[in-house]
């Protein structure tokens, strides 16, 4: 039965505004703070699947595939848009992409079996202190003055690809809080972190695709293993082509103006961890 013909008009409607609207956030954001926007992808596509009645019991992965894909384009874009200013650092970005890759595949292996709720904690206490260090411009909350070596390098990459692919996101947020804590500025942390969206989405999309595939007669309909084509048809199109403009308005701001920005979008990210791991 064809679930999304089934409904009303209108609601389809009001689902598919919602997801035009969501793919303007994202792409606002992924220009803006170098994030594939993944925190706002996510929710709303597993409360649409959830408000389907479809993929009962895989609500989460296919959300999560799909919002990687989503973000294939949008960080592309985001990424030449920075690079086009000079502000993209590409020794950090192929340091970090041999890990990267590898931890892409294995978060998306893991996914259908590991509970992210604890990674989610994780992360929101994480985000909360980088936020904490962004608002208040404590400079001396670093690790060091210099990125580490290949070894640490490749160590920071599996990490990030791990948890970028459990939770569906690009990695930016997690590579410019990295950067940051290395001492890096804040506008040259997010240009390298956009990159950071291509490297994760594109395996991790072909791992959610084919780790999905054993599952296809429970998913609805327009899926490809844990990718929805009608969500990529909706969202993709919007977030890429509005990427350009958040990527001009982080370049437009005062270096603390955009500490400032950046800290409260990972404050509100932390609380919408926070509250889904307390309510879990």
């Amino acid at each position: 039965m064809d679930l999304f013909a089934s409904l009303p008009v209108g609601e389809l409607m009001s689902l598919g505004a919602g997801l035009l609207v969501a793919g303007v956030i994202t792409g606002v954001l992924a220009g803006l703070f170098g994030v594939g926007g993944g925190a706002v992808i996510v929710p709303v596509l597993a409360s649409l699947f959830e408000h389907l009645g479809a993929a009962k019991g895989f609500e989460m992965q296919l959300a999560v595939g799909t919002s990687l894909a989503i973000i294939i384009p949008t960080s592309i874009r985001s990424l030449q848009a920075h690079r086009a200013r000079g502000a993209v650092d590409m020794s950090v970005l192929r340091a970090w992409a041999p890990g990267v890759v590898v931890g892409c595949v294995i978060g998306a292996a893991a996914a259908s079996l590991f509970r992210s709720e604890w990674l989610k904690g994780i992360f929101a206490a994480f985000a909360l202190f980088m936020s904490l260090r962004l608002l208040f411009a404590k400079a001396s909350w670093t690790i060091s003055d210099e990125l580490p070596g290949a070894v640490g390098m490749t160590g920071y990459g599996l990490f990030i690809g791990v948890i970028s692919a459990l939770m569906g996101i690009g990695g930016g947020t997690y590579g410019s809080l990295i950067m940051t804590l290395h001492n890096r500025p804040i506008h040259q942390a997010i240009a390298t972190s956009a990159g950071l969206g291509a490297i994760i989405s594109i395996p991790g999309a072909i791992s959610f695709v084919i780790a999905g595939l054993p599952h296809q007669a429970e998913l609805p309909p327009l899926s490809l293993g844990f990718v929805s084509l009608i969500g990529i048809a909706l969202m993709a199109p919007v977030s890429t082509l509005v990427a350009p403009i958040g990527v001009r308005l982080a370049h437009g701001l005062t270096k603390r103006k955009l500490e400032v920005g950046f800290g409260l979008f990972l404050a509100a990210v932390s609380a919408h961890f926070l509250i889904g791991f307390i309510w879990r």
